[in-house]
């Protein structure tokens, strides 16, 4: 049997131990992670995009089953029958074209974000209005929204992007 792709169950928040784990015994890791803005400042920035989960290319014969499951934190290989999961390289390279888009668009809290989507601005001196979404500043953490003023002009205005957050409508 061959190299293939496989999910790595890990005990909840041990990702990054068992990534730097992994990779110290030299397996080949994807551990997709994106940007958030978490409402604390002080928690955590990068979160794992599959909590509880880690790719592994591996060949199962010969690092065998029994090395994956005595790994501290580790759950061993998602499997179904007995039989470990194999996930396909397709499926690998979808999620890091996913995962990259969200980078690129500034990360978790603008993944759901489209030009036109009602926000509520949560912090600042705008606090408590609604406002409509614009877009992403280029470069940085700030975004423009339009504030709708009292005789119906929409004005532009930036601000820090963890000042806002998607209005859902009921």
């Amino acid at each position: 049997m061959s190299q293939a792709w496989y999910v790595f169950h890990s005990h909840p928040h041990k990702e990054d131990f068992l990534w730097r784990e992994l990779l110290s015994r030299g397996i080949e890791v994807f551990y997709p992670r994106i940007r958030v803005s978490p409402v604390n400042p002080r928690a955590k920035k990068v979160r794992p995009y599959f909590p509880g989960y880690l790719f592994i290319c591996i060949n199962v014969n010969e690092v065998g089953l029994s090395v994956l499951q005595w790994i501290p934190h580790s759950s061993g290989l998602v499997s179904f029958g007995g039989e470990p999961a194999v996930v396909p390289e397709s499926l690998i390279q979808a999620i890091r074209l996913r995962v990259d888009e969200i980078e690129k668009a500034g990360g978790e809290a603008f993944d759901s974000l489209r030009r036109g989507d009602s926000v509520l601005i949560q912090d600042g001196p705008f606090e408590g209005y609604e406002a409509i979404f614009d877009v992403r500043v280029p470069g940085s953490e700030r975004v423009r929204v339009l504030l709708k003023m009292l005789n119906d002009r929409n004005l532009p205005i930036e601000m820090d992007a963890r000042q806002i957050i998607k209005k859902h409508i009921k």
